[in-house]
């Protein structure tokens, strides 16, 4: 039985996309082990959302070969597919393979270890020209207590600073009756808590010809047995209308967490971006989640030093960011992106401004995350348990507090949703 070890970087689209991977060559005699151990085939699926992400993707491809100089190394995913040239320069690599090949693994799999290809190969499929979604078939592997569910492929925002677009492709959403098929096989496993993902999960159904989108899915998932909790990855702001949130509130199962991605509190800013919305607007979005749920918890990105970005232009930032009072921040120093437009744009911002910006928005995160964890002192909530870890328990609340437990050494939470009530608040959890 050939050994096989994942390295994964990046989003929880390319998380479903190892599972998935893993699962398929588990199915086809294969052992998956940990990357750290010796394998056969290593296989690194790669991002590619930030340079960092790059060179990130370009230490784990050669750490692969270290680990075992005579495994074969495959390297697929975003990185693979915007960067050919340097994919090439990378001698450590035996396959080099797009988004797209990756549902056919356990073939490309199958074909390097017998055949022992004498110099590197790569396969990829022009993404920008794809209309169809890639289907993995059903995935009910997954190594957590709640289960990663990608309903979607590309976005076509075509974001200023953003290289994803190039990697992924234009929108394709995947068929609605294979996405209710795989909940439920996953509810089936006792898994209570689903994840839906994708690269831009406000556009599903738009490639459908039907007017089929979003809240309709999660109106059917929300129906589905033994599913408890829905939670949604990172949305589009504008996607948030008064129809949909109307809609969105009667499902019980739905968490009351919605990450929108924000990324700068300035008008002026956005426009460079190219993010379609105002601040106004924003903040109406906001107002309407508040108003439908009592403690919903509101997270966030934000791009500091974005290219012309004046000290009048942060403030605005900073400003607004005090005034949503997020629970917490994903703060990213803007970093140029080969490709991108915004690369070309003319004042660049110095590191050593965008650190200092980035410190502080920092800092009002932890002290926007402190005071909403200290309102649930002496309170009641519901946790599930997700893992056991030095003696305690770790798990979230349906708006995804973070709760820790001390743990009894006869006991096993994992995968269990209980009534806690709260005893103290740190900046970035609280205790039972």
């Amino acid at each position: 039985m050939k050994k096989v070890a994942f390295i994964t970087l990046g989003c929880k689209v390319n998380q479903y996309e190892t599972n998935a991977m893993a699962q398929k060559l588990m199915e086809n005699g294969y052992e998956i082990v940990d990357h750290n151990q010796k394998a056969d085939i290593y296989i690194i699926n790669t991002c590619t959302v930030t340079n960092m992400s790059d060179r990130k993707s370009r230490q784990m491809i050669r750490r692969a070969k270290e680990n075992n100089p005579n495994a074969v190394v495959i390297a697929v995913g975003c990185y693979v597919q915007v960067a050919k040239k340097e994919i090439e320069n990378i001698e450590e690599i035996d396959l080099a393979l797009g988004n797209e090949e990756k549902v056919n693994i356990v073939e490309y799999c199958n074909k390097i270890l017998k055949e022992k290809m004498p110099e590197s190969e790569e396969f990829l499929t022009d993404v920008l020209h794809t209309k169809k979604f890639a289907e993995f078939g059903e995935t009910s592997y997954t190594e957590k207590t709640r289960a990663v569910i990608k309903v979607q492929d590309g976005c076509d925002r075509f974001c200023s600073y953003c290289i994803i677009p190039y990697a992924r492709g234009r929108v394709r959403s995947r068929e609605p009756e294979h996405i209710l098929k795989e909940i439920k096989k996953i509810a089936d496993q006792g898994i209570k808590e689903v994840v839906i993902t994708g690269i831009h999960i406000a556009s599903y159904g738009k490639d459908f010809k039907n007017k089929y989108g979003l809240i309709d899915l999660l109106e059917e998932i929300n129906k589905i047995d033994g599913i408890q909790r829905i939670r949604l990855g990172s949305i589009e702001p504008l996607l948030i209308t008064d129809d949909f949130v109307q809609r969105l509130s009667k499902l019980e199962k739905i968490c009351e967490q919605f990450h929108l991605s924000l990324q700068s509190g300035c008008d002026e800013t956005l426009k460079r971006m190219n993010r379609r919305y105002t601040t106004q607007q924003f903040e109406e979005i906001v107002k309407r989640l508040r108003k439908a749920y009592d403690n919903v918890n509101l997270t966030t990105d934000i791009i500091v030093g974005f290219p012309g970005e004046t000290e009048e232009e942060f403030a605005k930032t900073y400003k607004f960011l005090e005034k949503i009072k997020f629970y917490k921040m994903h703060i990213f120093k803007y970093s140029p992106r080969k490709g991108t437009r915004a690369e070309q744009m003319p004042q660049q911002i110095e590191p050593q401004l965008k650190e200092e910006r980035s410190k502080k928005l920092i800092e009002l995160s932890d002290k926007n995350e402190k005071e909403y964890n200290s309102e649930y002192v002496g309170k009641r909530v519901e946790v599930l348990w997700e893992e056991q870890k030095n003696e305690i328990y770790k798990g979230h609340t349906k708006n995804y507090v973070l709760v820790e437990m001390k743990a009894k050494p006869s006991e096993n939470k994992e995968n269990v949703i209980e009534s806690v009530q709260i005893s103290q608040a740190y900046e970035h959890y609280v205790k039972v």
